[in-house]
């Protein structure tokens, strides 16, 4: 029997999709194990976020209420403290920024393995295992953890949200902790960039444009058009990020953001093996490339071989006169 914490990612006291595909991975593990998990919401908005995370089937939501925005040296010492309190033998969090950044400063305090990124989780004589890519998605690694602890990060394009149960469960409150690391940090305040167009991570349509667009103007007069046709996120290769012709963060790929969508359509992308670790994942990809032998050909399951600049604006029109 296994215990499982999942410490909640929050956003303005609401729950981000991030900590739903972390409970998921929760409820894998304690099917196979026969165990039971916990749900931790700390930081601003804690308590308002509790009602909401109560709907998710989890034995107990805790709540640690602290002041102020995210802070990775803050959050760590109470997420250490209620594992060890808690005899917790797993943590569980996805891989988003918040993961990412908050979960190896939580192994570090328990003295606990981390797995990170993983796709899969699975049981071979009594211990699981958890596979993760590696190789920019070229292999598959299967492992173990050989700490007390094991602290994970899951793809969400992995493990789909989590359903709501008809019970809810019940709340409890637990002390923040601190110490000297996290008093010598304060939260300023956060810099955000506000679109009307869906989260990335969190889109069902992702249109995301390469290095062939030449220009930032192409990509607000060419490819914009067609991502609000979709009503989907607007993404990005590498060489295109890097090019200056859109921020950095809309870069898809292993060293970007990971996306896996309903429908993903690569435009003027070459599919260089990090983009492809970053949206091969995705139901169904299209792709319009002039050159055949792009490697994108090879993970697309429609392949337009013509100019991006002579077709995406007659897509553009073919997919508004179907919604119109």
């Amino acid at each position: 029997m296994t215990k499982v914490l999942v410490p909640a990612e929050l956003l303005d006291g609401n729950v981000r999709s991030h900590t739903l595909s972390a409970i998921s991975a929760a409820r894998s593990i304690t099917e196979q194990t026969g165990g039971s998990y916990d749900v931790l919401a700390v930081g601003e908005g804690a308590s308002s976020a509790a009602p909401a995370l109560a709907a998710y089937g989890a034995e107990k939501v805790l709540v640690a209420e602290l002041a102020g925005g995210y802070c990775a040296e803050a959050y760590a010492p109470t997420v250490a403290e209620v594992t060890r309190t808690g005899g917790y033998a797993v943590l569980v969090a996805c891989a988003s920024t918040y993961g990412k950044d908050l979960m190896p400063r939580v192994a570090a305090r328990l003295g606990a393995g981390i797995a990170s990124d993983v796709v899969a989780i699975g049981i071979e004589d009594g211990r699981l295992t958890y596979r993760r890519p590696m190789y920019a998605g070229n292999v598959l690694a299967t492992l173990r953890l050989r700490s007390g602890v094991q602290v994970v990060t899951v793809r969400q394009s992995e493990f789909a949200p989590a359903q709501a149960t008809a019970s809810a469960s019940p709340v409890q409150q637990t002390p923040i902790q601190t110490d000297a690391a996290a008093e010598r940090v304060e939260f300023i305040g956060i810099e955000s960039v506000k679109s009307a167009r869906p989260e990335l991570t969190e889109a069902r349509v992702v249109v995301s444009g390469g290095r062939a667009l030449k220009s930032a103007d192409n990509f607000t007069s060419v490819l914009e058009p067609l991502v609000d046709a979709f009503g989907a996120a607007m993404g990005a290769s590498r060489a295109a990020c890097d090019a200056g012709y859109v921020p950095g963060d809309l870069q898809v790929g292993q060293t970007g953001k990971v996306v896996a969508p309903d429908l993903y359509v690569a435009v003027g992308i070459s599919g260089a093996i990090q983009h492809l670790a970053g949206m091969s994942g995705s139901k169904v990809i299209v792709a319009i490339n002039k050159d055949r032998e792009a490697p994108i050909a090879q993970v697309a399951d429609y392949f337009l071989c013509a100019d991006l600049f002579d077709v995406v604006g007659e897509l553009t029109e073919a997919v508004k006169a179907l919604k119109s």
